[in-house]
């Protein structure tokens, strides 16, 4: 087994003991990436569009870090300070992901990091593609 940990500039730089992602082999991992701009503490915007829309662009800079792509995300996991948001956040997810996209679990919580509104992680395959 492999194991190399992913560090990027183009994401937020991890605020605890734990990694922006992980690579096992050609398996990747990402911790949950919130709306945060990277070098900042500030948020993209204070609205769930805007949020979705840098968390997964934090986490397309995270996954061409390990070597692969939005393509090849295989799983994400989207967490919501507020479920009544889903189609607002959908509706961003949806820019990314616009072909065969990857199977996805949403859901409410009962509080996200520094306030975010959303959190998402993947689990991705290297691969070569660019998209």
């Amino acid at each position: 087994m492999s194991k190399q940990i992913i560090v990027t500039d183009g994401a937020p730089a991890a605020v605890g003991p734990y990694s922006q992602a992980v690579r096992v082999d050609d398996m990747i991992f990402t911790a949950g990436q919130i709306g945060l701009v990277p070098g900042t503490r500030e948020f993209a915007g204070p609205d769930i569009a805007a949020q979705t829309r840098q968390a997964l662009l934090n986490i397309k800079a995270i996954v061409e870090a390990a070597g692969s792509c939005l393509g090849c995300v295989l799983k994400t996991t989207v967490f919501l300070q507020d479920i009544a948001e889903w189609p607002a956040m959908n509706a961003v997810y949806a820019e990314f992901f616009p072909l065969d996209p990857p199977a996805r679990s949403a859901l409410q919580v009962g509080a996200l990091p520094l306030g975010a509104r959303v959190e998402i992680e993947v689990v991705a395959v290297a691969c070569s593609r660019s998209k």
